[in-house]
């Protein structure tokens, strides 16, 4: 029998909160949720997580924070992922960083991320990087099974290729709905490597981790960097926005429909990533990025 499933596309919103780095923030649970609230306040219900962010500690965080306001969970929309395997003193079964899709691992991790983050159902699962050992046919089950039991709404990658994307898809009844790759002015190989035209074939949504590529845009000494900044900051300022308001714009500009992921636990910060929706690009804007991080013009 195959399952009704979401149709395609994500139903998130445009910009995404991550939370890989929620254990530095040094919030109450009550601080946290205050900050969940504001991010909802601004129209950002899409929340990113993963099972080893913060050395396994994230997600609890959050879940001690919704736990407190548990009505606001049918106002998001929660992304976690799962399959990489660190070894930490949090996790002393794990021995060896590695990969696990079995059926038997991903069943667990999700059991254990829905109890931490005192929530029901995940809305979009993620297989968070490929494995050389990946069996797309025990994937399949899993996700099934997820499906069936209302613990997963929905199913999607991150850092997948295209051919490793399909060969998932092609085991599954379901779409998946997200790859989450790397996207920023100085990380262009997704841009080029077919990656974003297959997201569009697809309707799948390409969510952006790294946006700002780690901070190097703002801090970067490498000739790149110095290239890119220089034209982002002409460009702001004729545009009258800053900096990183212009490279979540560069990144919306784009066909696919790419959900930059913002990782800072400061709402200001956040707030300017939405304000940056309004700001237009023009062609010519967007391609004097692409050349400057190129070092050349286009052929």
């Amino acid at each position: 029998m195959r399952h009704q499933y979401h149709p395609l596309g994500f139903d998130g919103s445009r910009i995404a909160q991550g939370f890989w780095r929620m254990n530095e923030w040094n919030m109450t649970a009550e601080a946290s949720l205050g900050f969940i609230e504001a991010c909802l306040d601004l129209g950002v219900t899409t929340f990113d997580h993963a099972d080893i962010y913060g050395d396994y500690q994230c997600e609890t965080l959050f879940g001690n924070a919704l736990a407190l306001k548990p009505a606001l969970r049918e106002k998001m929309e929660i992304v976690t992922k799962c399959g990489i395997l660190l070894p930490s003193s949090n996790r002393p079964d794990i021995n060896v960083h590695r990969y696990d899709y079995r059926a038997e691992h991903i069943l667990a991790s999700v059991d254990r991320s829905l109890a931490i983050l005192q929530c029901e159902y995940i809305d979009t699962l993620l297989l968070h990087r490929p494995s050389p050992l990946m069996d797309a046919d025990e994937i399949a089950q899993a996700f099934d099974l997820l499906f069936t039991l209302g613990k997963v709404k929905h199913f999607g990658v991150s850092n997948f290729t295209t051919n490793q994307f399909d060969l998932l898809q092609s085991r599954l009844d379901a779409p998946l709905i997200i790859n989450q790759v790397e996207l920023s002015p100085l990380a262009l190989q997704h841009f080029e490597d077919g990656t974003l035209d297959h997201a569009q074939r697809h309707a799948v949504t390409p969510m952006a981790w790294s946006p700002f590529a780690g901070g190097e845009l703002f801090s970067g000494t490498d000739e790149k960097a110095k290239r890119v900044r220089a034209i982002l900051g002409e460009m702001a300022q004729n545009k009258k926005c800053s900096v990183d308001q212009l490279v979540v714009a560069w990144l919306l500009r784009h066909p696919s429909g790419i959900c930059p992921v913002m990782g800072s636990g400061k709402i200001e910060r956040l707030a300017a990533a939405v304000n940056a929706v309004s700001i237009e690009l023009s062609d010519d804007d967007w391609f004097r990025v692409w050349i400057a991080s190129q070092g050349h013009s286009v052929a």
